[in-house]
């Protein structure tokens, strides 16, 4: 993986991925094979696999993406190779909260 500065991780696994600035990573999250934009925060006990998180998105605790992509399609935006898309507008969350 690759982590870069500003971001903190506090018991949890992340592999094969990539953070950018300012993400912040609860406890017990597992994070596999996924790209995480700039000012995300990611809560306790998430999973994510093969998902990209768009700048400013709030993951909440104990959110599964990526590991059911039916329900994921429901929601989120699911490519043909099974990569997830979440967007802050997707969460229901303000787009323009971060500045």
């Amino acid at each position: 993986s690759l982590v870069s500065g500003g971001c903190l991780i506090s018991g949890s696994c992340v592999t094969n991925s990539v953070l950018f600035s300012d993400v912040r990573v609860h406890s017990f999250c597992e994070i596999e094979g996924s790209v995480i934009l700039p000012k995300v925060t990611i809560n306790r006990k998430v999973i994510l696999k093969n998902v990209v998180v768009d700048r400013g998105c709030i993951i909440p605790e104990g959110m599964q993406i990526g590991v059911d992509l039916a329900l994921d399609a429901k929601r989120f935006y699911v490519s043909e190779k099974g990569v997830v898309l979440v967007t802050p507008d997707m969460l229901g969350q303000d787009l323009y909260r971060v500045v």
